[in-house]
């Protein structure tokens, strides 16, 4: 058992408060027992979670759904372990699903693990979706810089030279100024 499913399978105990049903997810190795859970009705988040997760992991594409909804979550650790199973799934609709969670406006607030996740994938939608979210984030007195702050540190990591414009606004907000200086000296 990895580090990142140990760290889920411990949260998911402690919600599920010990149940069986729990523990027989953790160690089923049927892909088709995990996969019955996500289409089951009445099902608690804790076991659609952990069924995602692994079958994700597994690269089994039945699970997108399910870890596109953990990957717009408010609990930022559903976030972690869908962004996890994502970026391990290699389902082509990742990259677009991610997107669109990214530059939702009115989902700003859960935006972070998305803007990750497009960073690690690097598909061709990577650097236009977080050139246009962090350049919605530039307004004077947006709440979301962490957001903006994953943003900036993406494009670094990207290296595209499309993002130096985007990037040269971030460095005039105050906290994102080293971490725009940093990723502008890393475009090609």
């Amino acid at each position: 058992m990895d580090e990142d499913f140990r760290s889920l399978a411990d949260r998911v105990r402690d919600e599920s408060r010990g149940s069986a049903v729990c523990e027989r997810l953790i160690a089923t190795e049927d892909p088709e027992a995990l996969a019955g859970v996500l289409v089951a009705p009445e099902q608690p988040l804790w076991a659609r979670e952990i069924a995602a997760f692994r079958l994700g992991c597994a690269g089994d594409r039945r699970a997108f759904e399910t870890l596109v909804l953990l990957l717009n979550h408010r609990d930022p650790e559903r976030c972690v372990s869908a962004s996890y199973a994502l970026a391990r799934l290699g389902d082509p609709r990742t990259p677009r699903a991610a997107a669109a969670l990214a530059t939702n406006g009115l989902r700003t607030a859960y935006a972070l693990h998305p803007v990750r996740l497009l960073t690690e994938l690097r598909a061709p939608e990577s650097v236009p979706a977080l050139i246009s979210t962090l350049e919605r984030l530039l307004v004077p007195g947006d709440p979301h810089w962490r957001v903006a702050l994953a943003c900036v540190e993406g494009l670094g990591r990207l290296g595209d030279d499309r993002a130096r414009p985007a990037l040269e606004a971030a460095g005039r907000h105050p906290r994102l100024t080293a971490a725009a200086a940093a990723a502008l000296s890393r475009l090609a």
